[in-house]
């Protein structure tokens, strides 16, 4: 940040006085006179340093570590400063993350984000969804698929950043979700904490972890449990997981860290509905027997060391090991009779990569990154057909029905550099390219196709460019342009469907996208962050399923559309310049609004030209009040309003008699009360209610039915900490 004129008006003065009182003092010593004593002057001016620090509380900074951010639209949301969230409630945990849409599946086995109308939410395929800067997809390149979430209690809060996102971390056009895990400072003592929460639906929550310091040692571990029943028949679920963390200072300039994250998640799938299902009976379950499985595993081993010069290197290496896992058989209601057949799947997912990167802060405040991203996959994929509706995910004694092996590879290298101009401007010029290959070899085809095994292979090699330009004003006001471009990978399922007849010719283009941002954020006035930006994104070469008769379906570049609107956040703290804030009480309220016109803007579909694509809400207003007293309360109130919005791209109608489903998801609006009572330094009580109103609405919807939302649910417990 460049230094206020105003915060060396001070230093100026200062100056000046010691100058003019060397000769004074001689010419005292020399000759009696008579001195005038001159009215006195008061200089106010706030430190750049506190400028800072405010805006600090809602953003990243300009250069954070490796990471040039400035020019790009970046949210922070400290979770240490809202109440704990319960059983990953992601509107909750991203309240303050404008414009990142939640389309519910309320399972802990599949988590659907969405934004600016880029793509279907399902399984998060078009966002970028990380932890600590490495990808929890369950395979980056050839399966982005969002099937794991650590719970948000080993958390410390959530980064998201768009507009030259791609250009940052690599695929998916925009954005980039962050989740920073909670890190033990050098020092720091040792705590002991169990968190044990109730709730309806047969909710409990166990959270135990245990964090410290030990010479130049700092250790963290936890382990957790979520179980509940849910809101249907054959919809409970538990999750486990189990995190430790050791990290290592050989002297003040390095850091050597180890990771390892478990999670093992399983979940009842009650099915999809049809409208006419929905309304009559919310509760109902047609797939009483279908079951899903999830377990992921991950390792990673990091090194940061500050040089001399202000050369700054980072790496990280990480293996994961992700076990997707179903048992599914065909929905019937009665009086209908049960299916006599289901589908046992596994896919596995072998993934490791290494993430390198190199900085130098040079100048006047300039920086230079350069660095390297290599990922590998290994996933295979396999089906059987069993006649036991219950069978185990293990179970291997039914009848093969697919067999495929898959391989992704993806190398990027990537530089950046930002250049402090006169007046306070700053450029950023950014370039990455990236090549990725996936290949797909078949062994087993389902019985009732027809078609040669599929082996596949096809590899892109895409070059991104990126330009950031901004300028600092007035008091802690910063204006800022990004143009950049990022794409979307080849998946797997881009170059063959394993559940069609055909088999492309060649693999459709890559999806890519080209997006501009133009804003203004600041701190004007103590307590006051605002960010508000207009932005255009052009997203190419969309790859879509074309039906090409009633039973096969390929993918195909379908078309271009294009998202304009605007996009804002308003934070205020009404405490901030009051006595109470400096024994720290804040009353914070914050409202954030995205704006959206995405349209369709040509087709290789007749008549989709104008249309609006799926999830693309014309508003989605988020908003909240949170009175916060240090080490005492956290109380916060919280919504979350979503215009009407198209579940397909036709805009169109599907179904009819029990299984309708109306072109359009209705507008939603959902309450959402949580607080944290710290009673003393041992104890703190945890409650909340989610959908205050008990809300009845939907805002999943896939082609075989919608999904019903949670109605009002409660929680309640307890934190001990010693």
């Amino acid at each position: 940040m460049s230094i206020s004129r105003h915060a060396l008006l001070p230093l100026a003065v200062a100056l000046a006085l010691v100058s003019a009182a060397a000769p004074a003092q001689q010419a005292a010593s020399s000759a009696t006179k008579s001195s005038t004593e001159l009215a006195p002057v008061d200089v106010h001016a706030e430190s750049w340093r506190e400028t800072l620090k405010a805006k600090l509380e809602h953003m990243l900074p300009e250069v954070d570590g490796t990471r040039i951010t400035v020019t790009k639209k970046t949210t922070v949301t400290h979770l240490a400063d809202q109440p704990t969230v319960i059983g990953n409630n992601l509107d909750q945990l991203l309240a303050r993350s404008p414009g990142v849409q939640v389309s519910q599946q309320p399972t802990p086995t599949q988590f659907n984000l969405g934004y600016r109308g880029l793509g279907n939410p399902q399984e998060s395929e078009y966002v970028l969804v990380m932890q600590d800067g490495i990808p929890l997809q369950s395979d980056w390149i050839g399966f982005p698929t969002l099937y794991a979430m650590p719970l948000t209690q080993g958390l410390s809060g959530v980064e998201l950043i768009r507009g030259g996102s791609s250009l940052l971390y690599g695929p998916e056009p925009a954005p980039v979700i962050n989740l920073v895990s909670r890190r033990p400072a050098l020092g720091a003592p040792l705590a002991v904490s169990s968190e044990q929460v109730v709730g309806n639906h047969g909710l409990y929550s166990s959270y135990n972890a245990v964090e410290g310091s030990r010479g130049r040692w700092t250790y963290r571990a936890d382990a957790a449990y979520v179980g509940s029943d849910g809101s249907r028949p054959n919809a409970g679920s538990q999750m486990r997981q189990a995190d430790l963390y050791v990290g290592y200072r050989p002297d003040d300039r390095q850091l050597w860290w180890l990771d390892l994250h478990v999670i093992d998640a399983a979940s009842g799938d009650a099915g999809r509905l049809g409208y006419p299902q929905w309304q009559v009976n919310p509760r109902a379950t047609p797939t009483p027997y279908n079951r899903d499985w999830v377990s992921r595993d991950q390792l990673v081993l990091g090194h940061r060391h500050e040089f001399a010069d202000g050369w700054l290197f980072e790496g990280k290496l990480w293996f994961a090991y992700q076990d997707l896992a179903s048992r599914s058989a065909s929905g019937a209601l009665a009086p209908q009779p049960p299916p006599s057949s289901t589908t046992v799947q596994d896919e596995q997912f072998r993934t490791g990569g290494a993430d390198l990167r190199l900085r130098r802060k040079w100048g006047q405040g300039n920086a230079f990154t350069v660095g390297t991203t290599l990922f590998h996959g290994d996933d295979p994929f396999r089906q059987w057909t069993s006649s036991n509706l219950y069978a185990d995910h293990y179970d291997r004694s039914g009848t093969p029905r697919l067999r495929q092996s898959r391989r992704s590879d993806y190398a990027a290298v990537f530089a950046e550099n930002v250049f402090r101009l006169p007046h306070r401007f700053h450029i950023v010029p950014s370039v990455r390219l990236e090549h990725e290959r996936v290949a797909v070899d078949e062994s087993v085809r389902p019985p009732f196709l027809s078609r040669p095994l599929i082996h596949e292979a096809d590899a892109r090699t895409v070059p991104l460019f990126g330009l950031g330009i901004g300028n600092d004003f007035g008091h802690g006001n910063e204006t800022y342009f990004n143009v950049s471009q990022g794409w979307r990978p080849l998946r797997y399922f881009d170059m063959a469907s394993p559940f069609a007849n055909i088999v492309p010719g060649h693999a459709p283009d890559p999806s890519k996208s080209l997006s501009y941002e133009l804003g203004v954020h600041g701190v004007p006035v103590t307590g006051l962050y605002y960010d508000v930006s207009v932005f255009w994104i052009d997203f190419r070469n969309r790859i879509e399923a074309q039906h090409i008769n009633a039973t096969d379906v390929i993918e195909v570049n379908s078309g271009d559309t294009r998202s304009r609107g605007f996009e804002g956040q308003l934070n205020y703290d009404l405490l901030a310049r009051s006595a109470r804030a400096e024994h720290g009480e804040h009353l914070e309220a914050f409202i954030s609004a995205s704006l959206l016109n995405a349209r369709f803007t040509a087709s290789a579909i007749p008549g989709q030209v104008g249309k609006t694509p799926a999830y693309a809400p014309r508003h989605l207003l988020k908003a909240g009040v949170t009175w916060r007293v240090e080490q005492r309360l956290k109380l916060s109130l919280t919504a979350v309003s979503s215009a009407a919005q198209y579940w397909q791209d036709s805009d169109q109608s599907r179904g009819s008699g029990d299984s309708y489903l109306p072109a359009r998801i209705p507008a939603y609006t959902v309450l959402d009360l949580a607080g944290d009572w710290q009673l003393n330094r041992h104890l703190t009580l945890l409650a909340g209610v989610s959908n205050l109103a008990d809300r009845r609405y939907y805002d999943r919807v896939w082609q075989t039915g919608l999904e019903p939302a949670l109605g009002r649910s409660w929680y309640a417990g307890v934190r001990l900490a010693l």
